[in-house]
């Protein structure tokens, strides 16, 4: 664990990363860096209508992101990791499926200038899950600026996600598949995730808890 000072929890809306970000940064007491969705003044008005406002959407993302990421550049004397709930390259991953050609190329040119005082991760956690229990979870919480996402919107995202994860070589990766796994309210799951996470690791490793548990009886 001495060589994790920063990790990063992504996944599709829904998923569970501001969760387990919350729980590993107060298992490792560490510094917690969530996103604030509910600051962005254009969000609700994406929802309801995407054409007209994802360029504004995507690009108050983008450099709300960019200072919040700055912010890892300054040592805190009080915690010894810090825990993202997003990586910053998410952001491209949303760009491409809302930006058409032209608002795509000028928001490229302004992603990779700040992408230059990014710091990576040491260790990247993808909860992959299903657009069926996504949209489960997105109506459980009910957020008013999620009520009007589409089944459809969010499918295109696992799409999108998974050929980005499946293509990320950035840093190491550790891909939980979230079918059967519920860490918040099943203590037994969330130790033995705790425990994969803890592991060392170099490159990308797939955790498959129903598949691996089936296969030790």
């Amino acid at each position: 664990m001495k060589s994790l000072s920063y990790i990063a929890v992504e996944g599709v809306i829904g998923a569970g990363k501001t969760s387990l970000a919350t729980i590993l940064a107060k298992r490792l007491n560490g510094r917690l860096i969530l996103e604030k969705h509910d600051e962005n003044p254009f969000l609700v008005d994406f929802y309801r209508d995407p054409a007209r406002y994802a360029f504004q959407t995507q690009m108050f993302f983008l450099l709300s992101r960019y200072r919040q990421q700055l912010d890892l550049h300054q040592r805190d004397l009080f915690h010894r990791v810090a825990v993202a709930d997003y990586i910053f390259q998410k952001d491209r991953i949303f760009a491409v499926l809302t930006l058409d050609e032209r608002e795509y190329a000028l928001y490229e040119k302004v992603a990779r200038l700040l992408e230059r005082d990014i710091l990576k991760p040491d260790l990247v956690i993808y909860l992959q899950a299903s657009t069926k229990r996504l949209m489960t979870n997105i109506k459980r919480r009910g957020r008013p600026y999620e009520k009007s996402i589409s089944e459809d919107y969010i499918r295109s995202l696992v799409e999108a996600y998974n050929h980005f994860f499946f293509h990320y070589t950035a840093t190491p990766l550790l891909i939980v598949n979230m079918e059967g796994l519920d860490f918040v309210h099943n203590k037994e799951q969330l130790e033995d995730l705790m425990a994969q996470i803890m592991m060392p690791l170099g490159g990308t490793k797939y955790y498959n808890p129903l598949q691996e548990k089936g296969a030790k009886k």
